[in-house]
């Protein structure tokens, strides 16, 4: 039987073999422009996806930074009298897009830039975008660190009134570190460090005590 069957195989020896060769390029070539559609089909919806969220993107930047820069004109004018500052966005060569900030503090005259500030009017800027951003978006607290030591007596107030009527206003705490007293006024509980034998001790003081021991450093450091 299966002699026979070999020997009727003989027979289609010399039958050729590239015509069913070509009907399999054929196939695997069909096969292969579909799988090559779908994959064309899929790059043209994610380049869609990601034209939709770059302008989803582009429009929430845009939007967040018309809020900022409203409320930074607002805080600008509560922390300096008489003066103004705008947020303003830049677009510079190789970069899309940069913040800059036009100030005067004094209300007369063109606006300044940051590198035009001193110490102390920069400290002021800074803080003024930390509120501005804090009206759009509040933080649930905020960790200030000897924010008051380069500012003047006038700014220092009205940093310390600011943070009083934020906290008033929005369900947020602000936790501040200073040797001034403007702020410790404004605070509703105060807490002193000593440092004694290395070691260090915090303790719940009053205003009173605050007031006095920050009246007695200041004295030390001016003899």
């Amino acid at each position: 039987m299966l002699y026979d069957c070999n020997e009727q195989l003989q027979q289609f020896r010399h039958v050729k073999k590239k015509p069913l060769d070509c009907v399999n390029f054929t196939e695997q070539r069909e096969q292969l422009e579909r799988r090559r559609a779908e994959l064309d089909a899929g790059d043209q919806k994610i380049r869609e996806l990601v034209s939709i969220l770059d302008q989803r993107k582009d429009e929430s930047i845009e939007r967040t930074f018309k809020g900022v820069a409203r409320h930074f004109r607002e805080v600008f004018s509560e922390l300096v009298q008489g003066g103004h500052g705008h947020l303003v966005m830049m677009k510079k060569k190789f970069l899309r897009e940069v913040l800059e900030f036009q100030v005067s503090f004094t209300g007369q005259g063109e606006t300044q830039s940051m590198k035009q500030l001193s110490g102390g009017q920069k400290t002021v800027v800074a803080l003024t975008l930390i509120f501005a951003i804090q009206r759009c978006d509040p933080a649930p607290f905020y960790l200030f660190d000897e924010i008051d030591a380069a500012l003047d007596t006038q700014y220092r107030t009205a940093v310390g009134n600011m943070i009083r009527r934020l906290s008033d206003m929005a369900d947020t705490q602000f936790i501040a570190t200073t040797f001034r007293p403007e702020i410790v006024k404004v605070a509703d509980k105060i807490y002193g460090v000593t440092y004694k034998n290395r070691v260090s001790y915090i303790n719940v003081v009053s205003k009173e005590q605050a007031l006095d021991f920050i009246g007695h450093d200041q004295t030390q450091n001016a003899i």
